[in-house]
């Protein structure tokens, strides 16, 4: 596994990990969830087994998250997908010739089919863990305290066994609600590929189901599993379906 740090068209540094060599066929790159970073056990275990498919990876730190230099007021949801694209784009150099492929999990999962929607990419395939389909929902400040500390600050400290407390402001707050995935998803954009478990306490399987079925998106609902697919057995389900999802041709 190689490091290194990608400039941000917002001024400032992407901590990136990656295994890409030159010669591989295709590259994933990697968004994490809300709160983990690019060294998730689920990104840890695609960037070992992958390659032995001929598969590369790039996972990244969106802003605030991980090594990430800056702190949560470069944390806009432009920023996230800026940085998707910085991503690719040297996931592009590194591979050179190689297919562009995403992963994303949760609010990963999210910017990566916004991404997919609003911006040109090269990719045609996204595999998507535990999809926050419903992302402006679910951090949405809920209580008056909440909402009255955020006029007044400006933003919030969260932090739910978070790696860092996230420090969320109100643009971020006001960029969410302006990106509702079933008003804006584009589904001639890629192939997608979903996994998510039946009993998602965080991200709502109905929610995917919904949206899987509106946008024609491969779901595998896996009984039992929580938003992250924790119980014995699920993260390798989720590493063999995303294997031959990735394997499978373009459309």
């Amino acid at each position: 596994m190689k490091t290194e740090m990608i400039s941000s068209k917002n001024d400032y540094l992407i901590p990136c990990s990656h295994t890409l060599t030159g010669n591989e066929q295709k590259a994933v790159i990697i968004a994490h969830g809300f709160g983990s970073s690019k060294e998730s056990p689920t990104a840890k275990m695609l960037a070992e087994e992958l390659p032995r498919k001929g598969i590369g990876t790039l996972a990244f730190d969106f802003p605030a998250h991980g090594e990430s230099p800056v702190d949560g007021m470069e944390l806009t949801l432009t920023h996230c997908i800026d940085d998707l694209a910085a991503a690719e784009q040297r996931a592009l150099e590194l591979t050179g010739h190689g297919e562009i492929c995403y992963f994303g999990s949760s609010f990963g999962a999210y910017t990566t089919l916004l991404y997919l929607s609003l911006r040109p990419h090269l990719g045609k395939k996204a595999f998507l863990r535990s999809t926050a389909v419903e992302m402006p929902k679910l951090i949405r400040p809920s209580t008056g305290e909440e909402r009255r500390a955020l006029d007044r600050d400006g933003f919030l400290m969260v932090d739910q066994d978070y790696l860092r407390p996230l420090k969320l402001t109100k643009t971020f707050f006001d960029e969410l609600d302006a990106h509702d995935l079933f008003d804006l998803y584009q589904p001639e954009s890629a192939r997608l590929g979903m996994v998510h478990g039946s009993k998602d306490e965080t991200a709502s399987p109905e929610a995917a189901v919904k949206f899987a079925r509106t946008f024609g998106a491969e779901l595998t609902l896996i009984p039992e599993g929580d938003h992250r697919l924790s119980q014995p057995g699920m993260a390798e389900k989720v590493l063999k379906l995303a294997e031959s999802f990735f394997e499978l041709s373009n459309f």
